[in-house]
């Protein structure tokens, strides 16, 4: 993948840390490729803003190994984050409350190892700054840094528009919260986190891909994929897995009494590719870093309501359609209230449903107003967050320049 430069604007000078080459560390996990993506696009522009950052990217899945018990009890076949990865890619989201509840009872019972591996780490490898890209964990992460190191500042970014309290994202301790929505910055507030403690940016960080703005042709970028260039077009994704149930979203737009075509971002599941590859109106995609792409190619969103994917569709123009249903996965839910507070799309129960939501869509003026709304947001994050974090470094290192 070639880096890419992305114009930053520059009337506002980058913030000096008082130390010359502070070191940063940021601390994520692969449950679920949200937390991985926000990490490495911080990397990016960092590297661009900040050029004299040592930021390392730190997997706390690598970190835990040794105290994981799925590790343990599959003779390291398997991990806790590969048995969520699986859940998500068959859709086993049902009851996923009672389940989330239970990781956070085994991360309080497991917490003594788990804060030793984390010491000992932080001994090793020391930072000047902390940044924590991951929900449930922070309460271990934050305590066992205090132990080695009182005086490095602890940052969480929520990659999620909102809290799913108790012990999700917000936890009752001194440290720095990185919110994208007024929701999560209202929860910290009633958490009682101090107000400097609050950084509020307009949104969730998004790949730097998505702020190219070199001009595309659409109508024959569509006829490259053999689709029609004025006919409306679907975009239907499911994360990096994809997921079977597009299959039924194909054969629901099928029906509708006008053409709609879709383009089917499927991902690792070579099933599902090949399943729609004779499918008439549809062309589906492999597993790409090119997402941006395609959705511009798109008139709107169909897929699961996921702060990454939802994020990343608005800031392109296109409206959404997401259920809320027992299938959502607890953190996820808010965003389906999300969607509809700021009328950038439709939310169904079932996207059984989704015929009657692409007709409700073309209706009136309804796709133009979703649209306008949705590039409206105007998301800045990737590039808010560096300046928030220089300040955080500058007010904790200053003192120690003497």
């Amino acid at each position: 993948m070639t880096e890419l430069t992305i114009p930053v604007d520059r009337r506002a000078p980058p913030i000096a840390p008082s130390a010359c080459c502070p070191s940063v560390q940021f601390i994520y996990f692969d449950a679920g490729g949200g937390h991985r993506s926000a990490a490495v696009a911080l990397h990016q522009i960092i590297g661009q803003r900040y050029p004299g950052w040592r930021v390392e990217l730190v997997n706390l899945q690598e970190l835990l190994r040794p105290v994981d018990p799925v590790v343990r009890l599959t003779r390291r076949r398997a991990s806790s984050e590969a048995v969520y990865n699986g859940m998500l890619k068959r859709g086993w989201t049902y009851g996923s409350l009672p389940l989330l509840r239970g990781l956070q009872a085994g991360i309080r019972l497991r917490a003594a190892p788990i804060e030793a591996v984390l010491e000992a780490h932080w001994r090793r490898r020391p930072a000047d700054l902390v940044v924590s890209l991951i929900p449930n964990f922070n309460g271990v992460l934050f305590r066992s840094l205090r132990r080695v190191h009182a005086e490095v500042p602890y940052v969480t970014i929520m990659t999620d528009i909102a809290d799913q309290p108790p012990r999700f994202w917000q936890e009752d301790q001194d440290q720095f919260i990185i919110c994208g929505s007024d929701k999560a910055a209202a929860q910290a507030r009633a958490r009682h986190y101090r107000p400097e403690r609050i950084m509020q940016v307009s949104g969730m960080v998004l790949s730097p891909r998505f702020y190219q703005t070199a001009p595309i042709d659409r109508s024959a970028a569509r006829r490259e994929l053999s689709l029609d260039p004025d006919r409306p077009t679907a975009l239907i994704m499911f994360g990096g897995n994809g997921s079977k149930r597009a299959l039924t979203i194909v054969e629901r737009l099928a029906r509708l009494p006008f053409a709609v075509q879709s383009i089917v971002m499927c991902g690792h599941n070579r099933v599902l590719a090949a399943q729609l590859a004779a499918t008439d109106r549809c062309r589906a995609i492999g597993f790409t870093d090119q997402v941006p792409h395609y959705m511009r190619l798109a008139d709107f969103f169909i897929g699961k309501p996921g702060p990454g994917s939802i994020s990343e569709a608005l800031h392109l123009g296109l409206p959404v359609i997401i259920e809320r249903n027992r299938r959502t996965m607890p953190q996820e839910r808010y965003n389906a209230e999300w969607v509809a507070q700021h009328d950038v799309g439709l939310v169904i129960r079932d996207l059984r449903h989704v015929g009657e939501a692409v007709t409700s869509l073309y209706r009136d003026d309804r796709l133009q107003r979703f649209r306008r709304n949705a590039l409206g947001l105007r998301n800045q994050a990737l590039f808010e967050i560096p300046d928030r974090l220089a300040a955080i470094m500058d007010r904790s290192l200053r003192p120690l320049q003497g």
